[in-house]
């Protein structure tokens, strides 16, 4: 059963992946809709967290220019990396 609150999350969390640029909104939404429900709650959150950064520092971990010292925000980017597949 969905709740409010769940309809509520879900539409504030895909407001969130829109980006300034269009290959990140692709990205981000693409792994709201397939893995973010998927995932243990530290790699939502991780991937809440990658939501409050700046564009070019989540294309640099996505491009591999920077690795996240933090274990779950890279396993999020790991998969962010392979959501086009």
């Amino acid at each position: 059963m969905t709740t409010f609150m769940d309809t509520q999350r879900v539409y504030t969390l895909r407001w969130r992946c829109r980006r300034g640029m269009k290959e990140l909104d692709v990205l981000l939404t693409r792994y709201l809709e397939r893995d973010y429900y998927k995932v243990p709650l530290p790699q939502r959150q991780a991937f809440e967290s990658l939501l409050e950064m700046a564009d070019p520092d989540i294309l640099d971990y996505i491009l591999g220019r920077k690795t996240p010292e933090n274990r779950e925000l890279s396993l999020v980017i790991a998969r962010l990396s392979v959501a086009g597949d």
